[in-house]
């Protein structure tokens, strides 16, 4: 008996709610006598993530048996795209598209032209609905929307007070509303941009009165507040990723913390490094928690009441450096 998916609907981790008509699985189901390496608490479902420690990229069954991987080079962004084309990065300057059967049909390197002499990586980007690709530089500190030719569309530079080519900017998101909103994890501040760059909204991440470690520890014991995510939700409220803040947060546009979860707040797991972030149709949020140790997972889903719903675990495949996932909604899946 083999196992593969036929027709899935992803819940965002990576961006967006999409849809597509057979998944990346390729011709690649596993038979199951397959050992499985993922455990799972709650409904099972099929999850696409990459680790960085591991520099690996994998889809998961829903039954914890690994469909198929790749090595990976560095990554901090990966969506699926309603082609079913997956688009990622292998390295900090590197992004790629994935076809069905994970063939190359589209590349952009950031270190070229005027980046090639300088420092640069990349930690966001997005497909827009018209097929241009917007790619955020950290380093040269802009964004840029990039034709399907390489040719740059559209420039606009970043407010950055504590410049770093490695960490001007973790994740970003075009909003529906045609903003930019930036997670800039140096600064510890979520910015938002209208489309011709003025700054609009500033979030500063609080430490809530506790003092920022300095030993660079990225487990549960550092504490900072080096936001990784930041994603508009449909009530107008952002919902953000804080990083080394353990932790989730729900904004208003006023500035009004009124909904999120904090290190300890879910029995038995230990928040770490909070990477990526999503609100579900059914209100749950979906959340990373990177560098957290073997014994937490690294996917969790919680209810408005902070209840665990699911939960995903692989130390065989991925490591402690999980950052990104694609998430399979399991009322859509189909197997055989």
């Amino acid at each position: 008996m083999t196992l593969c998916f036929k027709k899935s609907v992803l819940v965002l981790i990576a961006g967006g709610v999409l849809s597509c008509a057979v998944g990346l699985t390729g011709g690649a189901c596993v038979g199951a006598a397959e050992v499985a390496t993922a455990t799972q608490t709650g409904a099972a479902r099929r999850v696409i993530a990459a680790d960085d420690s591991k520099r690996t990229l994998a889809a998961i069954a829903a039954d914890g048996t690994v469909e198929w991987k790749r090595a990976n080079g560095a990554i901090h962004d990966l969506h699926l795209l309603p082609n079913g084309h997956l688009l990622m990065q292998d390295g900090w300057t590197r992004i790629i598209e994935l076809d069905k059967d994970r063939q190359k049909v589209w590349e952009y390197d950031a270190k070229q032209g005027e980046n090639a002499k300088r420092p640069i990586e990349v930690h966001a980007f997005q497909r827009l609905p018209d097929g241009v690709t917007m790619i955020v530089e950290s380093g040269p500190a802009r964004i840029l929307e990039v034709n399907r030719d390489g040719t740059i569309r559209k420039e606009i530079k970043l407010t950055v007070k504590n410049p770093s080519a490695h960490s001007d900017t973790r994740n970003a998101r075009k909003t529906a509303a045609g903003t930019y909103l930036v997670a800039h994890e140096k600064d510890g501040v979520i910015r938002e941009y209208e489309a011709d760059g003025k700054l609009i909204w500033e979030f500063d991440v609080p430490l809530f009165g506790k003092a920022p470690t300095t030993n660079g520890d990225h487990g549960p014991k550092g504490f900072g507040n080096q936001a990784y995510s930041a994603v508009r939700l449909a009530n107008g409220n952002t919902l953000i990723g804080t990083g080394n803040g353990h932790s989730v947060l729900e904004v208003t546009p006023q500035k009004e913390i009124v909904w999120k979860i904090e290190q300890n707040d879910l029995p038995g797991i230990t928040l770490a490094w909070v990477t990526q972030v999503s609100r579900q149709p059914n209100g749950n949020t979906l959340l990373i928690n990177c560098h957290a140790g073997a014994e937490n997972p690294q996917i969790i889903e919680v209810s408005p009441d902070k209840k665990v719903v699911w939960t995903f675990k692989d130390f065989t495949t991925f490591g402690n450096s999980t950052t990104v996932a694609v998430v399979f909604d399991p009322a859509a899946e189909e197997t055989k």
